[in-house]
C-alpha cells in the first residue's frame, strides 16, 4: 500500500480522468479491467457526497434564520414543542457531523487527483494549487457576497496546509515559525502569533510522517519527532507547576499547561513506538490532529465545570478577615506573614474582578454585534451585508488558520481511505463499512446526548456553565459520526434494498453547484433585502430543507442526464487544467 507519507510530486491526471470531486467522465487510457475499480470508488464517493448534502442543508438553514455571529452558542433560547425538537436533532445528530464527512470526501478527492497523477505521469502541484486558488476564490465571493458561513476558503487554507505536510521541509517551517514569533514581538503584530503557532504544528506534523532521523539514547533510538514532543511536554508540565504558585494567574493557564504537557509526552511516547510502521503513519497524524484539540477542549471543560465557582470570592473573603486575628492566636503565623497573604488574596480579587469586567465588555461587544448583523440581514441594503461581511473576512482568513490544522487531520484519513483501497474498491470491504456504522454512530452521537446532559447552550457570562465541556464531548464524537455516517451509506448501497441511495449520486456530482446554489437561492428567500424571510421556525425549517433538497436531487439527476458537470465544476475543472473540458454529453 502508497501511503501519502511517501508521495512525491508527481503527475497530474489527464485532462479528462476524474478530478479531485470524482465526477465521472471520459475514461483515461487505462486496461478495462484496471479502470472498473475506480469507476465503482467514483461511484460511492458521489453516494456519500450527495447524502452529505442534505446533512449541510439542515445545519446551514438555521444560520439564514438566525445570525452567524452567535455560532457556537448552542441551541437558541425560547424553543418548545415541534421546533425545540427539530433544533435538538439537528444540534446532536447533524451539526459538525456533515462538514466533518465533506471534509473526509475531500482528502479522498485529493488522494483521487493523486493517483490519477502518478497514473498519467503528468505534473500535479501545478494544477493542484490552481484548484486550490479557484477554490479559495469560490469560498472569498460566497462569503462576502452571499454568506458568512461559507467553508469553501476554510478547505482550501486545509488544502494548502496538506500540501505543506506532504511536501515541505519541516526545518523551513520551524525557520518560519521563529521569524514570525520575532516580527510578532518586534512590531506588536499579535496576529502572528498564531501563524507562528499553525506552522509550527505543520512542521511537527510533517516531521512525523516523513522525518526518519533518529537519535541514540543510552543505546536507543529515539525519532527526533517524539524526542522534540517529550521534551515540550516535559516544559510544560514545568511550567504549569511554576504556574500554581504565581496568584495572579487563570486557572486555565495552570491546568492547560499541565495537560497540553501531559498529552505532548504521552504523545512523544506512543510515536516512538509505532515510528517504524510508516504504512499507517497518515492514518495516526489524521486522527491525531483531529482529536487533540477536542481532547483538550474537553478536559479543559471539564476542568471548569468541576472547579470551585467563586475561589476570588473566598479569597475576598479570607482577606477581609481581622488583621488581629493572627495576633490573638499563639499559632498563627506572624502579622508580616498574615499581611502578605491578605495582600496576595486581594491582589488575587482585583484581577479575578478586572477579568470580569472584560469579559462583561467582551459580552457587550458580541450582543451589540449580534444586534447590528440582525438589522443588516432583516431590514439593511445589500450593500450593508456585502461590507460587513467584507471587514469580516480577514478575520475569517486568520481563523481558518487553526481550523485549517483540524480540516488537515481529516483530509489526511480521507486520503488514506483511498490509497489503503478501502474505498477504491467498496465492495471488498463491506465488513469494514458495516462496523463503522454499528461502532461510530452510537460512540460519536452518543458522546453529543451526553454533553447534552451538562449543558445545550452557552450562558453568557459564566464561564462554569458547563457548556465547553458539553461542546468538548460533541465535537470528538463528530469525528466517529462522520464515519459511522460513510459507513452506513456505503454499506447501505451495497445491500439489495440500499439501491435506492444510488440516487443521490447526481447531487454528488455536483455538489459544488447545489452548495453555492443553495445560499444563493437562500439569501434571496430569507434576507430583508429579498422576500424577508427571516425567522422561519426550527421545525419550518426542517421540511423547507426537505422540500428544496428533493428540488435539488431533481434537477441534478435532469442536469447530468445531459451534462458532464456541473456548470461550477466545469469552471473549476477548466481553471484547474488551463483547458475547457467538453460539457455536453
Amino acid at each position: 500500500m502508497t501511503d501519502p507519507a511517501q508521495l512525491a510530486p508527481g503527475a497530474s491526471p489527464a485532462p479528462h480522468a476524474p478530478d479531485a470531486e470524482g465526477a465521472p467522465s471520459r475514461p483515461a487510457p487505462q486496461p478495462t479491467r484496471a479502470a472498473a475499480a475506480p469507476l465503482e470508488r467514483i461511484e460511492a464517493l458521489d453516494v456519500v457526497r450527495g447524502f452529505a448534502l442534505l446533512g449541510i442543508f439542515l445545519m446551514n438553514i438555521e444560520f439564514f434564520n438566525r445570525a452567524h455571529s452567535t455560532i457556537g452558542r448552542g441551541m437558541p433560547e425560547g424553543l418548545s414543542g415541534l421546533d425545540w425538537w427539530a433544533s435538538w436533532f439537528v444540534a446532536y445528530f447533524v451539526q459538525g457531523k456533515f462538514w466533518t464527512v465533506f471534509s473526509l470526501l475531500f482528502g479522498m478527492g485529493f488522494a483521487v487527483m493523486l493517483t490519477r497523477a502518478e497514473a498519467s505521469g503528468r505534473p500535479f502541484l501545478s494544477p493542484y494549487l490552481r484548484r486550490i486558488l479557484a477554490l479559495a476564490v469560490f469560498g472569498a465571493a460566497h462569503f462576502v457576497f452571499l454568506w458568512a458561513g461559507d467553508i469553501l476558503f476554510s478547505y482550501s487554507v486545509g488544502a494548502l496546509l496538506l500540501l505543506l505536510v506532504l511536501y515541505g521541509n519541516w526545518k523551513w517551517g520551524l525557520a518560519v515559525l521563529l521569524a514570525a514569533i520575532g516580527v510578532g514581538v518586534a512590531t506588536g503584530a499579535h496576529g502572528l502569533f498564531g501563524v507562528a503557532a499553525t506552522l509550527g504544528l505543520i512542521a511537527l506534523m510533517a516531521m512525523y510522517l516523513r522525518d526518519t532521523t533518529v537519535w541514540t539514547l543510552r543505546g536507543k533510538a529515539w525519532p527526533v519527532f517524539s524526542v522534540v514532543f517529550m521534551g515540550v511536554g516535559a516544559v510544560a508540565l514545568i511550567a504549569g507547576a511554576v504556574l500554581f504558585a504565581v496568584p495572579a494567574v487563570p486557572k486555565g493557564a495552570r491546568f492547560g499547561a499541565l495537560i497540553g504537557g501531559s498529552l505532548a509526552l504521552v504523545l512523544g511516547w506512543l510515536s516512538a513506538r509505532g515510528h517504524a510502521d510508516m504504512t499507517r503513519r497518515s492514518l495516526r497524524l489524521g486522527v491525531a490532529a483531529y482529536v487533540i484539540p477536542f481532547l483538550m477542549m474537553t478536559l479543559g471543560g471539564a476542568t471548569q465545570y468541576l472547579s470551585p465557582r467563586s475561589p476570588a470570592a473566598a479569597g475576598a473573603a479570607s482577606a477581609s478577615a481581622p488583621a488581629s486575628a493572627a495576633v490573638t492566636s499563639t499559632a498563627a503565623a506572624p502579622a508580616a506573614s498574615s499581611a502578605s497573604a491578605a495582600k496576595a488574596a486581594a491582589s488575587a480579587a482585583a484581577n479575578e474582578a478586572k477579568r470580569k469586567a472584560e469579559r462583561a465588555k467582551r459580552r457587550a461587544e458580541r450582543e451589540a454585534e449580534v444586534a447590528n448583523e440582525v438589522r443588516i440581514l432583516t431590514k439593511g441594503h445589500y450593500a450593508e451585508a456585502v461590507h460587513m461581511r467584507a471587514a469580516e473576512f480577514p478575520d475569517k482568513a486568520m481563523g481558518d488558520l487553526g481550523f485549517g490544522t483540524i480540516l488537515l487531520g481529516v483530509f489526511m484519513l480521507g486520503a488514506w481511505f483511498i490509497r489503503s483501497g478501502v474505498m477504491a474498491q467498496p465492495a471488498k470491504h463491506l465488513e469494514l463499512f458495516r462496523r463503522l456504522a454499528l461502532f461510530g454512530l452510537p460512540i460519536g452521537i452518543g458522546l453529543g446526548l451526553l454533553g447534552s446532559l451538562i449543558a445545550v447552550r452557552a450562558t453568557p457570562g459564566l464561564d462554569g456553565d458547563g457548556f465547553q465541556l458539553a461542546m468538548g464531548l460533541s465535537m470528538l464524537g463528530n469525528l466517529p459520526a462522520c464515519l459511522g455516517y460513510v459507513g452506513l451509506v456505503v454499506w447501505g448501497m451495497h445491500q439489495p434494498r440500499g439501491a435506492f441511495l444510488k440516487l443521490l449520486a447526481p447531487a454528488g456530482q455536483m455538489a459544488l453547484t447545489n452548495y453555492l446554489g443553495a445560499s444563493l437561492i437562500w439569501a434571496w428567500l430569507f434576507f430583508g433585502y429579498g422576500l424577508g424571510w427571516w425567522g422561519m421556525p426550527r421545525a419550518q425549517q426542517v421540511v423547507f430543507v426537505v422540500v428544496m433538497f428533493a428540488l435539488h436531487l431533481a434537477f441534478s439527476h435532469w442536469w447530468m442526464a445531459r451534462f458532464r458537470y456541473g456548470p461550477l465544476e466545469w469552471a473549476w475543472r477548466a481553471f484547474t487544467y488551463r483547458q475547457t473540458p467538453p460539457l455536453r454529453r
